[in-house]
């Protein structure tokens, strides 16, 4: 589906579609005949209405109008309605928001609904709020929300090309495993929500007919082109993830590179672009986008030399402490370290330079731990640092009482999170834009989700993380670097943040900041948004399966109040397989009641796809599986 301008020459089909969809609620010929002229489009009032018209991408077909009116600074949503047979698809939701977006960039700071009291709901649902004055007709208001800065300057203003290219960029830092290339597929995915409204996204990995459409209809998104499976040795991958097996091929070339080696594909994207938007810089993808990054920009990617900018930037943050660092040659030498850390009651961290989401890293609290995490480990060189012990200070825990170390990782008391992260960006005139500050689910030393909005981080908390966030983000441009950036915390006693690590790409957390923004704008309010990278699922789900599941799960969700938007929808055929979701909701209790529905209903497959002898089992495979 696109939204174009609407033509003159159409302005009777479109007054048909209009009456057509308003008798989609019951009213008799006798009410029709009196609203018709209202109702009516002429062809001499097009441009003056700003009308404009949701179309078939395939068939041309008249999907949908709608009209902004007026003079800024107040106008009037005037018309808003879809064909009936694809009342519910999102059409409607699309084009409101493309009012919105076309009303922020005229000026227009409120617009009057007159709305069908049939879709007072649906107005409500979006934030517009009733309001007295009303004729006949129920009267609301709604107040386009400003764009964020940090939104223009990523996007620059336009929608943009995405690239999961999660494992090139990956790849850059040594030699990737089948399996991590495998979840790099998976998490590539991710990608596709790396902006509000993307024009294009290229992924390495088939995804499910059914979910670009998912993510079009919750995030009232219009004509995005979907280029996947650009991986061509991920086929041989496809086939071990089903049977169990590991695939033994070399490895494929990266996704930037793939494209390149397309001159159709790679004239489209061009054509569509700048900006691209990769998952992470890479030699491929400065090729491709024509914005290379200087030699050196990515150097901050290294976990020492990170540590080593923490460390000069922290005496200008007493709110901050940084852990010590060590580098050890080889496994023997970071036992003797960390076996000095824990005789000395404080445990230690061992890492390897690069690695995402917590792979590589690894706690050690006692003598018992050592030798697994040693045996797990590659020869070296190793970085071992001090454990930070938790703790916050009393102003910030609500009982007044320091949290202790069984505390739970994902909540400590007072409601303050272990795990934090700083997300910000370096525009391409080496600007540094604070995006906010995200909690983090950190099972062990892995990742598994974020949480942003209202609340999600204390505010005395966001804020240290924020100004040495920021001031990163100045050392980072000064190196050369440009695009988007994390920061990860861990909480201190006496209240400090311990900054852990730098990540030069797009990450979790980022998605669930561009999702929020695109929310925010679209359906208006304050949402809290929160990224499930890795729900388990009871039972594997063929993709014709997985889609009709999710288009259900998203109609409970929003029962509740909530938005679902499926993130990862790759391996839910792998013989472990998983889903990954964000959740959306303006209140803490039902993004809450949306996350026990969400994990309740994929173990509950297990059960509904139980075999006859009682174990769980998979679906049949009638769908292209993945």
């Amino acid at each position: 589906m696109r939204i174009r301008q609407a033509r003159p020459d159409e302005a009777r089909a479109l007054s048909a579609l209009v009456l057509r969809s308003k008798a989609h609620w019951g009213y008799d010929e006798a009410f029709l005949a009196a609203c018709r002229d209202e109702l009516t489009i002429s062809a001499d009032e097009m441009t003056a209405r700003r009308l404009v018209v949701a179309e078939d991408g395939t068939s041309g077909e008249a999907l949908g109008v709608a009209s902004l009116e007026g003079r800024a600074p107040d106008g009037t949503l005037g018309l808003l309605f879809v064909e009936p047979r694809v009342i519910g698809l999102g059409i409607g939701r699309a084009l409101y928001a493309h009012v919105l977006d076309t009303a922020r960039e005229l000026g227009f700071e409120r617009l009057t609904i007159d709305s069908d009291p049939h879709a007072v709901d649906f107005y409500r649902a979006l934030g517009a709020r009733p309001v007295p004055g009303g004729g006949a007709l129920p009267r609301l208001l709604v107040e386009p929300p400003p764009r964020r800065a940090w939104v223009r300057a990523w996007t620059r203003g336009r929608r943009t090309v995405q690239l999961g290219n999660v494992g090139e960029f990956q790849a850059q830092f040594g030699e990737l495993t089948p399996l991590a290339r495998r979840a790099s597929g998976h998490y590539s995915c991710l990608a596709a929500l790396g902006s509000p409204h993307p024009a294009a996204v290229a992924l390495p990995l088939t995804v499910p007919p059914g979910w670009v459409e998912l993510l079009c209809r919750q995030l009232a998104w219009e004509s995005v082109e979907m280029y996947d499976g650009l991986g061509a040795a991920h086929t041989d991958d496809d086939a071990a993830a089903r049977s169990g097996t590991q695939a033994d091929e070399a490895p494929p070339p990266g996704l930037a590179a793939s494209i390149l080696a397309r001159p159709a594909l790679t004239r489209r994207l061009r054509g569509l672009g700048p900006p691209f938007v990769p998952w992470g810089h890479t030699g491929p993808s400065g090729e491709l986008s024509g914005e290379p990054l200087p030699s050196g920009a990515l150097r901050y990617e290294s976990k020492s030399a990170a540590n080593s900018l923490f460390q000069r930037l922290a005496p200008a943050h007493p709110a901050v402490t940084v852990p010590v660092q060590r580098t050890a040659a080889n496994r023997r030498e970071a036992a003797r370290l960390l076996l000095a850390l824990v005789r000395a009651g404080t445990g230690g961290v061992v890492k390897t330079e690069h690695g995402v989401g917590g792979s590589g890293t690894h706690v050690v609290r006692s003598l018992r731990g050592l030798l697994p995490v040693l045996r797990a480990l590659p020869r070296g060189p190793l970085l071992v640092e001090d454990y930070v012990a938790d703790g916050m200070d009393v102003a910030d825990v609500a009982d007044g009482s320091a949290p202790s170390q069984g505390d739970s990782p994902r909540d400590l008391p007072g409601n303050v999170p272990r795990d934090l992260t700083y997300d910000g960006l370096v525009d391409t005139a080496g600007t540094v834009h604070d995006v906010g500050a995200a909690r983090m689910d950190v099972a062990d030393t892995a990742y598994r989700g974020a949480t942003v909005g209202p609340g999600a981080v204390p505010d005395r908390a966001a804020s240290i993380a924020l100004r040495f966030g920021h001031a990163v983000g100045l050392e980072l441009a000064a190196n050369g670097y440009r695009g988007w950036y994390d920061v990860d915390f861990v909480t201190a006693t006496a209240g400090r943040l311990a900054p852990t690590e730098i990540n030069l790409r797009l990450t979790g957390p980022s998605v669930a900041f561009i999702v929020k923004a695109r929310l925010d704008e679209t359906r208006g309010g304050d949402h809290l948004v929160r990224s499930l990278d890795h729900i388990p699922l009871g039972a594997r789900l063929p993709n014709t399966e997985l889609i009709a599941w999710l288009r259900e799960l998203t109609g409970r969700c929003t029962v509740i109040g909530a938005v679902l938007v499926p993130s990862i929808p790759t391996a839910a055929f792998d013989p472990a397989p998983f889903l990954g979701v964000l959740l959306a909701a303006r209140v803490p209790d039902r993004l809450d009641a949306a996350e026990a529905l969400v994990r309740g209903a994929a173990q509950d497959l297990g059960r509904i796809f139980a075999s006859a002898d009682g174990t769980s089992g998979p679906a049949a495979p009638t769908g292209r599986a993945v």
